[in-house]
């Protein structure tokens, strides 16, 4: 079977390597759709994200739906052939934080697809991979793979709007409309923000994000300054972008006593911010990470056909072309997500 592994920056190789079996308590599945995320495309190009390095060939990919193959002893609730998102999230459940029910916070998380531990949790850009059969949802509706495989993402969308609190009746900003910033417009609307608006620095994203819900869009140009159209104040601003100068516009636009989310990763190298401006109007400050319990909903929700995420996909490449596939989404022009698929 063909297996994509990234050993350092630029440095992209498809191996042919053995099918493994399922041992117990474990799945092999046939991979569906597995997406790739800013992460995989940072560990590409440079061969890190934040302070996660890589150390060894690492196997992409933590975005994935699959047919069940195999089934190793003592696993129920899953039958081979059938269709499954799977949670790349593998918490302690030990730990304070996961006691806490905080578990996406978890000091021992091994998520798939990750350079954050050694061992590298590998992923899933791979035609055949195992599995903990808890991290396996079945879905029993005909939502295509490539849908399926976007529960992750939605997640994280999904985390990011009930870290913001309830957002019924209120006007929400997004900085960012890539696949997560389209994701926290989908899970705001769903909560019920009353109007949504979406800026980037690229009109092609923009119009996507317009397909799926976007009250309002606005393309901006890079800098730290607000954009003069951007009179309203928000209640709640959602920083997807991972740039600095977004992060400020965000506090200067959100109104006084108002609540920003940073869903995006920042530069690991810091941030020059005018923070007096918490202090003066107040402001909550939250980050969010991943996402907590919500994956099962997430896949709930596209097996029902709750939302609309077709517009979010724009490509689909065998694994031999991972490498294509990955150029391709750098370019946010012409591409939001873009997915590794079985041949």
């Amino acid at each position: 079977m063909l297996q994509c592994s990234i050993h350092g920056a630029e440095d992209l190789r498809i191996e042919d390597v053995p099918c493994p079996q399922p041992g117990p308590d474990q799945a092999l599945v046939k991979m569906g759709a597995a997406g790739i995320c800013g992460s995989d495309m940072h560990y590409f190009r440079h061969g890190q994200i934040g302070k996660f390095k890589i150390q060894e060939p690492l196997i992409p990919g933590h975005e994935a739906s699959g047919v069940i193959a195999a089934l190793g002893a003592n696993v129920t609730g899953l039958d081979e052939g059938q269709r499954v998102a799977i949670n790349p999230s593998h918490p302690c459940g030990e730990c304070s934080r996961c006691r806490e029910g905080r578990e996406n916070l978890c000091d021992s998380m091994f998520f798939l697809g990750s350079a954050s531990v050694f061992p590298h949790a590998q992923g899933m850009f791979r035609e055949y991979f195992l599995i903990s059969a808890k991290q396996c949802i079945p879905v029993s509706k005909q939502v295509s793979l490539e849908e399926l495989a976007l529960s992750e993402p939605l997640s994280v969308g999904l985390h990011a709007v009930n870290r913001a609190g309830n957002l019924c009746g209120k006007r929400v900003l997004i900085s960012g409309s890539g696949t997560i910033g389209c994701m926290v417009l989908l899970a705001a609307k769903l909560d019920g923000a009353e109007q949504v608006t979406m800026v980037d620095v690229l009109e092609e994203p923009l119009a996507i994000a317009r397909k799926v819900g976007a009250d309002q869009t606005l393309c901006v140009k890079p800098s730290a300054v607000p954009s003069p159209e951007l009179t309203n104040e928000f209640d709640v601003a959602f920083e997807v972008s991972g740039a600095a100068s977004a992060l400020g516009n965000c506090i200067e636009l959100v109104r006084r006593g108002g609540t920003i989310v940073q869903v995006g990763t920042l530069p690991v190298e810091g941030i020059h911010l005018f923070a007096n401006q918490i202090m003066v109007k107040e402001l909550d400050i939250r980050g969010s990470m991943r996402f907590g319990n919500v994956f099962s909903r997430a896949v709930r929700l596209l097996e029902n056909q709750r939302l609309n995420v077709k517009p979010i996909l724009t490509g689909r490449f065998p694994i031999a072309e991972a490498a294509k596939a990955l150029q391709l989404a750098f370019d946010k022009t012409v591409s939001m997500k873009v997915q590794i698929v079985a041949d």
